[in-house]
């Protein structure tokens, strides 16, 4: 184990300079380490709370050079770090998580490849890069469906609804330019959850508790947890991550998001490799939150417990909800509020988060929706209920 430890005094290395490493942050300085940062943008939301940030953007070889000299271990915030970047970074440094699970993840094709390559279902698609192909992928897949960047997008960027025939002209004329692209088939499901599975650089794993996630314009707006769903697809869903985990050789985070269908049956969605925003709730309700797991897992400790302490709901809050959040704490159930440090509140910019711990989670949803807050989300909701389709 030893020669794999990185001991507390130690540096470590954060590619990103968002709210996820802000968090992770937080929690590597309270295990002892000292943090350094690579993000573009000055005082980012980690590099407020960093040692030290250097300026420079992902694709900047020399800023990645100045980052390896100062640390003794590295990891990343989110997958859109430049891949060539990373590979040099892992060639040249200690990236225990490596850059291929990075590279599979960047590419939604890619992804969903290496997810059926072992047997997991994912949601029905096809790859096109050209006007006549999407035509042919909507005779195949049939409509509704969602043209999606193959990479790149996020929070509802880089894709689009196409409900009927009528709107394929304008749908390609939105995003003509920015492909390849993937369309994916649209069926209803009953719940989208997520897992978030950690396995350390010695092999040790664990998993936390499922999240049922809320979406409202294709953004993640609520996690439940524990999950609203039957013992048997938490099961599933649990032994799908670990399997995924396991297949991809994992160190650290991967996030695997996922759809129920009305008949229990999982198709993934999605994968992130490092903590996730459906794992925010983990912070305060579980008895080792998903940032404190990842610093133990790339730095050989071993892995904390991920027991629910208390069920809760995590709500996200955006640009628009900011003032409407600090008026109105004392008027909300009893809650933990945790703010990014983002000095611009733009409309459908995260923000920060707020987590309600519960002891009846059915009440506490109520009065969340009872609040002028989140109104507009909740009234939306019902539209965002079904995308995808099943690929076996």
């Amino acid at each position: 184990m030893r020669n794999k430890w990185i001991e507390p005094g130690k540096t470590i290395g954060i590619l990103g300079g968002g709210q996820l490493g802000r968090m992770m942050a937080l929690s590597a300085r309270e295990m002892g380490y000292r943090v350094a940062v690579l993000d573009p943008t000055p005082d980012s939301p980690c590099g407020q709370v960093a040692d030290e940030q250097i300026i420079g953007k992902y694709d900047d070889l020399a800023a990645a050079e100045k980052l390896a000299e100062i640390c003794d271990v590295l990891t990343y915030e989110f997958e859109n770090i430049d891949s060539e970047t990373a590979k040099w970074l892992e060639e040249n440094m200690y990236l225990p998580q490596g850059s291929n699970l990075l590279s599979i993840t960047q590419d939604r094709i890619h992804e969903k490849k290496a997810i059926k390559s072992f047997n997991i279902p994912v949601v029905r698609y096809r790859a096109l890069e050209t006007a006549s192909e999407l035509q042919q992928a909507r005779e195949a897949l049939g409509l509704p469906a969602v043209l999606k960047t193959t990479r790149g997008g996020y929070d509802g960027k880089g894709q689009r609804i196409i409900r009927s025939n009528n709107e394929l002209p304008a749908a390609w004329s939105e995003m003509e330019g920015s492909g390849p692209f993937i369309l994916e088939a649209w069926v209803p499901f009953e719940h989208e959850i997520s897992v978030i599975v950690t396995r350390s650089v010695n092999g040790e794993m664990t998993t936390f508790p499922v999240a049922e996630n809320i979406h409202v314009k294709n953004a993640l707006h609520q996690s439940i947890v524990p999950a609203r769903i039957s013992p048997d697809v938490e099961k599933q869903a649990i032994e799908i991550a670990t399997q995924l985990a396991e297949s991809f050789d994992l160190i650290g985070t991967l996030a695997v998001e996922m759809f129920v269908d009305d008949d229990e049956r999982i198709y993934v969605n999605e994968l992130a490799p490092r903590p996730h925003n459906s794992g925010h709730y983990s912070i305060n309700s579980c008895e080792t939150s998903q940032f404190e797991q990842h610093i133990r897992a790339i730095c050989g400790w071993p892995l904390g417990k991920t027991t629910l302490l208390k069920p809760s709901i995590m709500v996200n809050i955006l640009g628009e909800h900011v003032d409407g959040v600090i008026e109105n704490l004392e008027n909300l159930p009893e809650n933990h509020l945790h703010m990014y440090g983002k000095k611009e509140a733009r409309t459908g910019r995260k923000m920060g988060h707020i987590t309600f711990l519960t002891d009846d989670l059915e009440k506490t949803l109520e009065a969340i929706d009872e609040s002028s807050i989140w109104k507009q989300e909740e009234e939306t909701e019902d539209t965002e209920e079904t995308i995808g389709g099943t690929e076996e």
